[in-house]
């Protein structure tokens, strides 16, 4: 991408640097606007990203969490107990059992005791779940590959690595305790 190229896409970004730096002037604040720019875009990137991808799994008549439950199966010799699940995506066991329950209707998992624990039931994936990931791997993961496309080899490291750290500060966002009030002098 050319500078210019890059230029042109950056001013229809929202919001600008511009924008940005007024907010936190209109408001006093004593924080870096360059960060708040990189977190404000990062958090519409994600809400795009979201979008996309339940687009891109409803192709396959799957949601992000109904795959992602799927593709963890898979990963873990085809059972999980639910607890298993649900700490493995992130979610809750209220989640877990939701997608469970649609998944199940659809003959893609099946519960039964579970091999480990036998007073517990274990999520197991079927026959016809493991085929559809089978199924859909080809045209998923070229869209995946294809996502990504415009970033060299070595700017995909970087990002990795940037993401890594980004996540780490996502509980700023979520965190009740964290005191943001002025430093007392």
């Amino acid at each position: 991408m050319t500078n210019q190229n890059k230029e042109t896409n950056d001013m229809y970004l929202i919001p600008s640097l511009v924008q940005t730096k007024r907010q936190v002037d209109r408001h006093q604040l004593d924080v870096d606007a360059q960060a708040v720019l990189v977190a404000s875009r990062l958090m519409v990137a994600g809400a795009k990203l979201g979008h996309a991808a339940e687009i891109h799994f409803s192709r396959f008549g799957l949601s992000t969490g109904r795959y992602r439950l799927l593709a963890d199966l898979e990963d873990n010799d085809g059972e999980e107990l639910p607890s298993q699940l649900a700490e493995n995506l992130g979610v809750t066991r209220a989640t877990v059992t939701g997608l469970i329950e649609i998944l199940e209707r659809d003959g893609l998992v099946a519960r039964r005791t579970s091999s480990l624990d036998g007073r517990q039931k274990s999520v197991i994936l079927t026959a016809k779940g493991a085929k559809k990931l089978t199924d859909m791997a080809s045209e998923h993961f070229a869209r995946l590959e294809a996502m990504v496309g415009l970033l060299t080899i070595e700017e995909r490291s970087v990002f990795l690595d940037l993401l890594g750290r980004v996540t780490q500060g996502i509980s700023a966002l979520t965190e009740e305790s964290i005191d943001f009030s002025e430093p007392q002098s």
